[in-house]
């Protein structure tokens, strides 16, 4: 069981820091004096650079506020009571210099308002509160399946953090979180990486970096940074049947943060690729069934008809032994490592087929289970609706013939950031067909536009759609 940084309790104690601090305690009685003076120097000099580095990070993070609308539990005696304002708050690292901020997904969903508070003095002047300013933001697009969203401010000329290599990671090495546990503005913890790349579901291509480093509610879009004070991770959930102060954190990895944001700020959306191939790890006993002459990396168990991989000769049974010179020690380290490749690379993977080795370049293909990727061109920056926050199409007789409807006519979604909340029956998701503004009947993606875009600030707004043959309203008010 799972649950996000956003569940947990109070912050646990610096823990390589206490050891560092046993140790050169443990040794000053039997040292001498300048041995001792040499020890508090070293320990001295590990401060600073410490609080140096926490500096240089902080212009960087900022906290994220956001505001929904949900209904009210319990008895309610007087039907304008029957809607309540809930405010929350997360964390988020400015990762453009042009307003663009990384945050979770979870952190903004379902939020009306967003507001993003960045820091404008961390000089430390001041020991109880940093000078900051408060900015408006708006969701450029959000990943679902990595619970990464993507934020920006109307600002220029912000301080961004440099994004690292998430593979140069190693158990033991010392990291940083960063954000704003249970609203405790501006704070820090230290720790250590547990694991680089922890798989928390056996069929997810995602993975973790794991830390010991205290992830609380709030710190959930904040930064995980390395002793280079480098992008190495967004602090996403900890794993839950252990005490909130024990409980591990893990971490998005950079690398997969850093080709999600890409594509969003790119094109508002992730396309995600495949080469058609589904690998099993190598087993003694697999390995004696099949006669394959090693009994450890990764077989292809299928290769999809008519995809990358097999237009470019690879066959089930073939040992990947590489992948771009990468060894591939089981399945699951080629499916993780072809997860973040962009449509339209080319990989190379050297495979055992026999007792013959050979090379195959292989081109990645667009995955072909998104409704997006069956909606909307290449480039689908023209679908977008910034007020809705949603891509989206113009439905045609080839759209509605894959989608259950009643109404034949409208606009479907593709998908969509949560921008618009409806207090009862959440906000849009991909596959709604939207049949009407306020009545107005929408037949197209500009009347839906001008519909939208024609409302005032403060204006009540019912969308009436069509969700899995069944028709509904959803009612908001437009910001």
């Amino acid at each position: 069981m799972m649950r996000t940084s956003r569940q947990v309790g109070m912050n646990v104690l610096v823990a390589s820091v206490l050891r560092v601090a046993a140790v050169l305690l443990v040794c000053l009685p039997s040292a001498s004096a300048q041995e001792r003076a040499k020890e508090v120097r070293s320990l001295a000099e590990f401060d600073d650079s410490i609080e140096a580095l926490v500096r240089t990070v902080n212009p960087s993070v900022v906290q994220v506020f956001t505001t929904a609308l949900a209904p009210l539990s319990g008895v309610v005696t007087n039907q304008t009571d029957l809607i309540t304002t809930q405010r929350g708050s997360g964390s988020g690292v400015i990762v453009d210099p042009e307003g663009y901020i990384v945050t979770n997904a979870h952190v903004v969903r379902g939020a009306s308002r967003i507001r993003v508070e960045i820091p404008t003095d961390t000089g430390g002047k001041s020991l109880l509160a940093r000078r900051s300013r408060v900015a408006p933001a708006r969701v450029i697009g959000v990943d679902e399946e990595t619970d990464i969203a993507v934020l920006r401010v109307e600002e220029r000329g912000l301080a961004a953090l440099p994004f690292g290599d998430s593979d140069e990671l190693r158990s033991g090495q010392m990291v940083l979180a960063f954000g704003s546990p249970l609203g405790l503005q501006n704070s820090v913890s230290l720790g250590i990486v547990s694991a680089p790349a922890r798989q928390l579901e056996p069929e997810s291509p995602m993975v973790y970096i794991q830390t010991d480093a205290s992830i609380n509610q709030g710190n959930s879009g904040g930064p995980l940074v390395d002793a280079r004070g480098r992008l190495m991770g967004i602090n996403t959930l900890i794993l839950a049947g252990a005490a909130s102060t024990a409980a591990p954190g893990f971490a998005a990895p950079s690398n997969i943060v850093r080709a999600v944001f890409e594509q969003i700020r790119k094109t508002g959306r992730v396309r995600r690729g495949e080469i058609g191939v589904r690998a099993q790890t190598v087993t003694p006993i697999l390995a004696a069934g099949l006669g394959l002459k090693r009994d450890e990396g990764a077989v292809l168990a299928d290769v999809a008809p008519g995809s990358p991989a097999d237009r470019a000769g690879l066959s089930v049974g073939d040992l990947v032994l590489t992948l771009d010179g990468k060894p591939i020690e089981n399945g699951r380290q080629l499916h993780v490592n072809l997860y973040r490749r962009a449509v339209g690379d080319i990989v190379r993977l050297e495979v055992l087929r026999g007792d013959q080795p050979t090379s195959v370049n292989v081109s990645v293909s667009e995955r072909a289970d998104s409704l997006s990727a069956a909606i909307l061109p290449s480039d689908p920056r023209d679908n977008v609706v910034g007020r809705l926050g949603i891509l989206a199409a113009t439905l045609d007789p080839k759209l509605a013939a894959l989608l259950p409807l009643r109404a034949k006519a409208g606009v479907v979604v593709a998908s969509a950031s949560a921008t618009v909340l409806d207090s009862d029956n959440g906000g849009l998701q991909p596959g709604d067909v939207i049949h009407a503004v306020n009545g107005q009947w929408i037949s197209d993606l500009p009347a839906l536009r001008s519909a939208i875009d024609g409302a005032k600030p403060g204006t009540p707004v019912v969308l009436q759609i069509e969700r899995r043959g069944a028709l509904m309203y959803l009612a908001f008010t437009v910001e």
